[in-house]
């Protein structure tokens, strides 16, 4: 053992998270196991007083303060769980916090913290702009700075989630699945483990939008990413810590990588096992042992997957019902074209048979053929290319839609037909800060320079929204409209050849 990790091993050992946090359940996970053919058992950190591990880590920093920071008090930039940590551990403590949030940071958290007696501070549309403006507030005020992840302090903080599990499962651990954001949660997880039962595999689980960690391990060294997804906001980080990164590479065997369609399927099997709701970054742990037992025919094995919160809001349910099925790959999405012609739609439901359909647009196209946008349940995703290749052997042209982004996020609500006379069109997804003003940035930044020929707008029950959007754009002004994508800041996706759009919505006209 390291002298490095004799130091965090201390350090857990001697913490005082427990004057605030509480030692949580290490739950079995009934359904999911005997579905998966392994033992799983979930560590409910869901059940702390902030519904979030993070107070751990928090608490451990705060009550190693010198007493004259005490007095000053702390600063932290946090739109979460972390916000909530230190928020809840100062009170406590009976000292100053203020706690630097987005301006787009729900109203939910804001309270949240608030009732916990800290001052708020809303500066910026995104963290970094909030990181940036709590900067300056470190250097004006004196308070100190808590780090959400890169501390040894919260790391050992986190570590002592390690120790709980070690002792309510002494025996037979194969394996711990761990959420990744900035890294102080597995860090701490892995240099106990490694320490103690140096047998069991530590495996992380990152976004595939949001895999700082991932390549930073492939990089041999930190890397920052550009625009981390947002899906899993408690794990949106763009740079690992240079504390945690070193530690993560001598204790984790691997990181899985996950889709947001993933991690709705795990929200939706621990609330099986335990009727309760954890957020995305919460079931994150779950999604990749998922993906792990899976790609790996794993059978057999005692695992582990840490839910690492439950502050869900509540208006995103809606998003992670829908995913749910696809994740768990019990629902496939085609687009399909039929002809035109007396009979043919009860045809092309007679090839269907008996399934269960989930989705059903139709709209016609021209007086040839139509256009048909229909999901159905199917069994997994082997079934789902069964039933593709059964349509194309009946001359169906058919297209599997079930990963296509387009196609789930705006194109399965607005199935109506392709425009004439619209000039050539460039197709963009975008996500927009959910913020008074942030349609009029967009048309400010615009300036009135291409004509707005398709928009549609989704909200992610989040601090952000799906706008899909085309404008008609010639192409000696392709350079021009790539600076506007730019300078706009938000991110983007360019969807000009996404088949979802060519099957129902691209204009007829040549280009």
């Amino acid at each position: 053992m390291s002298r490095s990790f004799d130091e965090i091993l201390r350090a857990i050992l001697t913490s005082r998270v427990y004057e605030v946090a509480r030692e949580t359940s290490l739950d079995p996970a009934q359904r999911l196991s005997r579905r998966i053919e392994n033992t799983v058992w979930l560590k409910r950190e869901d059940q702390q007083p902030v519904f979030s591990f993070k107070i751990r880590g928090a608490y451990n920093r705060m009550t190693r303060l010198t007493a004259a920071e005490r007095r000053i008090g702390v600063i932290t930039a946090s739109a979460g769980n972390h916000a909530q940590g230190v928020a809840l551990s100062a009170k406590h403590l009976g000292m100053r916090a203020v706690i630097v949030m987005p301006k787009t940071t729900p109203d939910i958290k804001v309270e949240a913290v608030r009732a916990m007696d800290a001052e708020v501070v809303l500066a910026g549309d995104h963290y970094s702009e909030a990181q940036l403006h709590c900067d300056r507030l470190v250097e004006e005020t004196g308070l100190t700075f808590v780090h959400p992840f890169d501390d040894p302090l919260v790391i050992a903080g986190q570590g002592t989630i390690a120790d709980e599990i070690v002792r309510q499962h002494p025996r037979d651990l194969d394996a711990i699945f761990v959420p990744i954001g900035g890294g102080g949660l597995i860090a701490g997880i892995g240099a106990y483990i490694k320490s103690v039962m140096p047998d069991v595999r530590v495996i992380g689980v990152e976004p595939k939008d949001s895999d700082a960690m991932s390549r930073a391990l492939k990089a041999g060294q930190p890397v920052s990413l550009e625009n981390p997804g947002l899906f899993a906001d408690g794990v949106a980080v763009r740079q690992v810590g240079r504390h945690t990164f070193p530690i993560v590479q001598s204790t984790v065997e691997e990181v899985v990588l996950v889709n947001n369609d993933e991690i709705c399927a795990a929200i939706k099997d621990v609330f099986d096992d335990t009727r309760t709701i954890v957020e995305p970054a919460g079931a994150l742990a779950v999604a990749g042992l998922k993906v792990y037992v899976e790609r790996n025919e794993t059978r057999n094995r005692h695992l582990v997957a840490l839910l690492s919160g439950a502050n869900m809001n509540f208006d995103r349910l809606r998003f992670v019902a829908e995913r749910a099925e696809l994740g768990e790959s019990r629902e496939a999405l085609f687009a399909v074209t039929i002809p035109e012609r007396p009979g043919s739609f009860r045809q092309f439901c007679g090839v269907i048979g008996h399934r269960v359909i989930t989705e059903f647009n139709y709209r016609l196209n021209d007086r040839d053929r139509a256009d048909v946008f229909v999901g159905l349940s199917v069994s997994s995703r082997e079934d789902a290319d069964s039933v593709k290749t059964k349509l194309i052997k009946q001359g169906y042209e058919t297209v599997d839609m079930t990963d296509n982004e387009l196609a789930k996020l705006h194109v399965r609500y607005m199935v109506g037909g392709h425009a004439q006379g619209v000039k050539r069109e460039r197709l963009c997804r975008f996500e927009f800060p959910e913020r008074p003003g942030a349609l009029l940035q967009f048309l400010d930044t615009l300036g009135g320079r291409w004509n707005i020929s398709l928009f549609h707008y989704r909200n992610h029950g989040s601090d952000f929204g799906r706008v899909l959007a085309a404008l008609e754009v010639p192409p000696q002004e392709d350079i021009e409209f790539e600076r506007f994508l730019q300078i706009l800041g938000y991110r983007f996706q360019v969807e000009d050849g996404n088949d979802a759009y060519r099957s129902f919505l691209e204009p007829t006209i040549e280009k």
